[in-house]
């Protein structure tokens, strides 16, 4: 996984603890079903209890609760894929395309995690190359790369949380090349129930 979603030893996700959640089912002890995995850099602005109910919302074969990316940084990631299919949705953004996923805020279903035969098939070493090859994908992010890249193939493992759960504040790739965008994956309507201030983002005061 280091070695695919990460840019290298010693970078900031190039450490093991961002990559926990993706076996997170094969860590924890069984008679633990379910967790919500939270970054530190959230405010809430609701009940938490709240977002425990969304895995009562989880169709059949979803394993993981998750917002999208609210930046094009896929778009730029999966270039290379993007130009040798122009009509593809990967690394677009919503509400029709697939931005990828931010993991501030995941809903992990453990449970489901250790049954579903098609998630765990999809964590071997030569699964993951081949999807890395064909996506001519290299992340730098650790999990979200590897739930925004399996999600691209496999969207049904994932219960799409609304933005409101994960609204990131980080505006980097604005500055950075997608000003033109950068706002189709930035918007957010509702009511925030949770803030993300990535990348060092300050949160607004109540």
């Amino acid at each position: 996984m280091q070695k695919h979603f990460s840019a290298g030893s010693g970078s900031y996700y190039s450490d093991s603890i961002f990559f926990l959640s993706v076996a997170m089912h094969r860590i924890m002890p069984t008679e633990i079903e379910r967790i919500i995995q939270l970054d530190l850099d959230l405010k809430y602005k609701t009940n938490i209890r709240e977002l425990f109910e969304e895995f009562d919302h989880f169709l059949q074969g979803a394993v993981i609760g998750i917002a999208r990316e609210m930046q094009p940084v896929y778009r730029h990631t999966f270039w290379q894929f993007r130009r040798e299919n122009p009509q593809t949705k990967v690394g677009e953004p919503p509400p029709d395309g697939l931005p990828g996923f931010n993991s501030g805020v995941m809903l992990l279903n453990l449970d489901a995690m250790r049954q579903s035969q098609l998630y765990n098939q999809l964590l071997e070493p030569d699964v993951v190359r081949q999807l890395t090859e064909k996506y001519h994908f290299k992340g730098h992010l650790g999990d979200q790369d590897f739930f925004t890249m399996i999600g691209m193939e496999h969207p049904e493992l994932f219960h799409v949380l609304d933005c409101t759960w994960n609204r990131q504040l980080c505006s980097w790739w604005r500055e950075h090349g997608y000003s033109d965008v950068f706002d189709q994956y930035f918007r957010c309507e509702g009511q925030v129930r949770i803030y993300h201030g990535n990348c060092n983002t300050p949160i607004p005061e109540d």
